[in-house]
């Protein structure tokens, strides 16, 4: 996984919209990017609407937000939709910026082990490199501690 010092990874991805969302596009800007593991379950939209609900907040700190899950653009858009979330969702369905990030891996769940999407973020420095990360994440609580890093950049 990334650590606070680290270059982030460059991307591109589809977003929600039928857009691409680049790095490159983002240089020079600070950005909060969140893995999580699915649209529309408790736990990821409890999050989803922590960020929406603190979304003024991140802005007006000039900073962005992205979402990323491995659920498709469609998924994203409906998602997006039914809880008015005011930042892109991008789609990571080849797990190619999960694995970069360190944000894929083995799980444990009811004692048995699988791969899947390590609840995590990061807060991207206008620099390019990692400012903070949460390796994992409990989703209550930390959108608090997010906006807490973001007022120290």
């Amino acid at each position: 996984m990334l650590q606070v010092g680290d270059t982030a990874p460059a991307f591109t991805l589809p977003a929600d919209g039928d857009r691409a969302i680049a790095s490159a596009d983002l240089a020079g800007k600070p950005y909060v990017v969140y893995f999580y593991p699915k649209d529309n379950t408790p736990g990821c939209t409890t999050e989803a609407c922590d960020f929406r609900d603190n979304f003024a907040r991140v802005t007006a700190a000039g900073v962005m937000v992205f979402g990323v899950s491995k659920d498709s653009v469609k998924s994203h858009d409906r998602f997006k939709a039914k809880y008015t979330l005011p930042f892109p969702l991008l789609s990571d369905a080849e797990l190619t910026l999960h694995r970069a990030y360190g944000a894929w891996g083995m799980k444990k769940m009811y004692g048995k082990e699988f791969e899947g999407t390590i609840r995590s973020t990061f807060l991207v420095a206008a620099d390019g490199k990692i400012a903070a990360a949460w390796p994992s994440v409990k989703v209550k609580g930390h959108v608090a501690a997010v906006l807490d890093a973001i007022a120290a950049l």
